[in-house]
């Protein structure tokens, strides 16, 4: 008897950090983000290639906050989930984290396809911060880890093409202002689960699009995509082409003959079937296939190093076996972005399955052989059908609401009065986030808190920044205004727009932060220094110390502050800032790490180095960072320890 297609909620239960709150101060600095190349690089590249590199690059996280309040005490904790089931898979999908499928289960098989993460482990991965690994994460933005990785989708029952049920995911992507959809469905008897992807722009203007789906798999296997050469891009931010399957002495569709973490984007020509897979040494695992506009193929390596293995530990629990990601996108490669023109839309349709092949020999006959089985168990044509079949179903209504994501994309609507068949943006969905904004939209007055607090987020689009500027020249509507206009490159026009503020506004803090960086990003320090001891001073009279909000703000300005003044010289003052911090927040790794800096710019090498002895763990630690290893080599000539060395490049020969 074949089962039809269900879906329904369940839990799962997992080992799991807290997120806890978001950095309240906005993102004001340029994006520190690891994936880039220097223009010069770019000269070499082909010119496709080149253009779409240079090409809307993302300058800031503007408005989306920071996520850094999560740490490293793991205790179980229900995860909402959503099961898709026929009769050969079971999928299970966490709308509550970014619509993450954390499971694709073969049942013939009894094989789980996907590298499942036994726990809930942010780290600071994604473009904002908290990011987890594991299962098939959907990737939209711009070039890193989605700002959605730990946020909360829209999610609703559909009916699918051949009539059974179809799970809907949708979101407002706010770097670019999108919204974007993904499709889910098993057709009946399927071992292929079937994805229909939509990103729209209803805008006026083109904007840059970045999609790449994330597909985390075990590493111990050999990947398989249908190219003899690759783009290789590891953290000494090189990009080069090299052969596939070898490369420097060593067949690198293995993932563990890598020695150092790297990116390798295989070149598919032109007309070849867009595929790739990860198979076990049974020849068993997984296959994931698309249209030919998803184009691009990528395999991700943590390698056997020191740095790359403990990232492994430090993303899942010890002794669970390490992962390695297959992944398709939009582009050839993930530092580059594609052009989506003003009122029109991209979409495709992707399959992941099992795969039975003989994984060993020559690579030109391994791929034959492996593309004929794929083509018999799923033809290209049959995708393509698929493909086509789904397209009218993209604007059908969602039915029975299953998980509610945020309200960006409600006020979106509200403001301009669209309609997004198939992905609505219901107004129920507003909240206390949006409500300010939804006041000026509606009375053209920002509102003044009745409360001091953080601010909240700032929006920063144009049409959002014209309306601050046409607003009652209030304090905080003169804060936020800043910001947008900041976010614009109008960096005088900010710091005169905060200045303003100044006269005016009951709390002062936030207005001085933001211009104690505008004066580090036009190389003022002393004056920087100044501006940041005097923020924090006023937070500390201001704040209200049992609220995480409060706690939040102190820890992510002290943070700055020390920073600040560590930079001209005065260590007298930033271990003033360091003892005004809650008693918790010292203990936090990041702040054990910021007092070892502060012992020795106090010239105590022997205490700093008790602090590294004693153990510390910094849970917000970014992707790339030395600074652990940099500052221990201030301390001592010796190794350093591997529950410290993060480090995802080669050393040189002084060890560095």
């Amino acid at each position: 008897m074949v089962i039809v297609t269900t879906i329904r909620r369940d839990v799962v239960t997992l080992p799991a950090v807290a997120l806890g709150p978001d950095n309240p101060l906005p993102p004001l600095r340029p994006l520190d983000e690891v994936h880039r190349i220097d223009d010069r690089d770019k000269e070499d590249l082909p010119r496709g290639m080149a253009r779409q590199a240079g090409y809307g690059p993302l300058h800031s996280l503007l408005p989306v906050r920071v996520r850094d309040g999560y740490g490293r005490t793991r205790e179980p904790r229900d995860i909402a989930a959503l099961v898709i089931e026929n009769d050969r898979l079971r999928v299970t999908v966490l709308p509550g984290l970014g619509g993450r499928i954390a499971s694709l289960f073969h049942k013939p098989s009894g094989r789980e396809l996907l590298y499942c993460n036994p726990v809930f482990q942010p780290a600071c991965f994604a473009l904002n911060g908290a990011w987890f690994s594991g299962g098939i994460e959907w990737n939209i933005g711009a070039t890193g880890h989605t700002t959605l990785s730990c946020s909360p989708l829209h999610a609703a029952r559909i009916i699918a093409p051949d009539g059974g049920g179809m799970l809907r995911l949708w979101e407002w992507e706010r770097l670019r202002d999108l919204p974007f959809q993904v499709d889910l469905w098993l057709p009946e008897g399927s071992d292929f689960l079937y994805v229909g992807v939509r990103v729209r722009n209803p805008h006026e203007k083109p904007t840059p699009v970045y999609w790449w789906s994330n597909i985390a798999v075990p590493e111990e296997c050999r990947v398989l995509a249908p190219a003899d050469e690759a783009w290789q891009f590891a953290y000494e931010r090189r990009l080069q082409r090299v052969p596939v399957p070898s490369y420097d002495g060593a067949d690198r569709t293995y993932p563990l003959n890598s020695t150092h973490p790297a990116d390798y984007f295989y070149e598919v020509p032109d007309g070849r079937r867009r595929w790739i897979a990860a198979l076990g040494e049974d020849g068993h695992g997984l296959v994931q296939t698309s249209t030919d506009v998803l184009r691009g193929r990528k395999l991700f390596v943590w390698g056997t190093g020191t740095g790359g293995r403990r990232w492994q530990e430090w993303l899942t629990a010890p002794g669970t076996g390490g992962y390695c990601e297959i992944q398709a996108g939009l582009a050839r490669t993930q530092l580059e972005h594609v052009r989506l023109d003003a009122e029109s839309e991209v979409s495709w349709l992707e399959a992941y399955g099992p795969l039975n092949a003989e994984r060993e020999g020559e690579w030109a006959a391994v791929l034959r052989r492996t593309e004929a089985l794929l083509e018999a168990v799923l033809p290209r044509a049959e995708v393509d059908a698929a493909y086509e079949a789904w397209k009218p179903y993209a604007d059908a209504e969602p039915g029975e609401t299953l998980a509610v994501g945020s309200g960006w994309g409600a006020l979106e609507v509200l403001r301009t009065g669209q309609k997004l068949p198939g992905t609505p943006f219901e107004e129920s969905t507003l909240g206390a986030e949006q409500a300010p904004w939804q006041e000026l939209l509606r009375t053209g007055s920002f509102p003044e808190p009745r409360r001091v607090g953080p601010p909240g987020e700032t929006l920063v689009a144009p049409h959002w920044r014209d309306m601050l500027e046409t607003a009652p020249a209030r304090p905080l509507t003169e804060y936020h205004l800043g910001v947008a206009q900041w976010h614009a490159g109008d960096r005088a026009q900010a710091v005169r727009s905060w200045e303003r503020a100044l006269e005016l506004a009951p709390s002062l803090w936030p207005l001085l932060r933001c211009l104690a960086v505008a004066d580090q990003e036009a190389g003022h320090r002393r004056r920087a220094a100044d501006r940041y001891a005097e923020a924090f001073d006023d937070l500390c009279q201001e704040r209200r110390d049992d609220g995480e909000s409060w706690t939040a703000a102190t820890a992510a300005l002290g943070s700055e502050a020390i920073e600040a003044l560590l930079a001209v010289g005065r260590a007298a003052d930033a271990r003033a800032v360091w003892q005004r911090l809650h008693p918790m927040t010292r203990e936090r790794g990041r702040f054990r790490l910021i007092e070892a800096r502060l012992l020795v710019e106090e010239g105590d090498r022997e205490e700093a180095r008790a602090v590294f002895d004693a153990g510390f763990e910094v849970a917000d630690l970014r992707e790339g960072a030395e600074t652990i290893g940099d500052l221990w080599a201030r301390i001592t000539d010796e190794p350093l320890p591997a529950r410290y060395d993060f480090r995802m490049r080669p050393r040189d020969d002084d060890g560095n």
